[in-house]
């Protein structure tokens, strides 16, 4: 179990497949640098692969530590990443995610697949019902979640979520742009997160 840390943690989510094209990697090791950068640490789901691996691999290379959370039966499936500074091997994925949750203080959703959008609104939605009070990013680079965001204002038009929800998700182009916007809510969390 990972000891208690004056260093905020963001918990990232990111797709385990690469993507199309060069550019969706450049973005994550450029979020891994950006967090090295301000002396944070990384959580994730413990993978080697795809934009995953990118993102640990860059925050490690840049002096972070990194934390990988992964549950038993993907540690083939998903290639779990060796070189961490810790790799928290659970039984589900629902332990998974709780754990990430309770070693972070916020967090980021990268482009990625079904299990990046899943996280990301579990996140939102225990943020919404009060378990957590921590930021909520969204990496839109090179658009990848335009239809998503024009879907939520659909959502908020025809009176299912409202401004309020919206506003608790911070949305950036850029790494570092990203999270300096959250630096000073994750500074300021002393609580700890816990679902009832």
């Amino acid at each position: 179990m990972s000891l208690p840390s004056a260093r905020p943690a963001v918990c990232v989510y990111c797709g385990a497949r690469p993507g199309v094209g060069e550019q969706w990697l450049q973005y994550a090791h450029l979020m891994g640098e950006a967090i090295a950068a301000r002396g944070w640490r990384l959580v994730y789901g413990g993978g080697n692969v795809g934009l995953m691996g990118a993102v640990a691999d860059a925050a490690l290379a840049n002096g972070a530590e990194v934390i990988g959370v992964i549950p038993e039966r993907l540690l083939t499936l998903e290639v779990a990443h060796r070189g961490l500074s810790e790799l928290v091997v659970v039984q589900t994925m629902h332990q998974r995610k709780q754990r990430m949750a309770e070693l972070s203080q916020g967090f980021v959703a990268l482009p990625g697949g079904i299990g990046t959008f899943e996280e990301l609104f579990e996140v939102w939605t225990w943020r919404h019902l009060g378990y957590h009070q921590y930021p909520i990013g969204l990496l839109n680079v090179q658009g990848f979640f335009d239809g998503l965001l024009s879907f939520l204002a659909h959502t908020e038009a025809t009176g299912f979520t409202d401004a309020s929800q919206h506003a608790m998700l911070t949305v950036e182009q850029d790494p570092g742009a990203l999270l300096d916007r959250m630096a000073s809510p994750m500074a300021s969390s002393t609580g700890r997160f816990q679902l009832i």
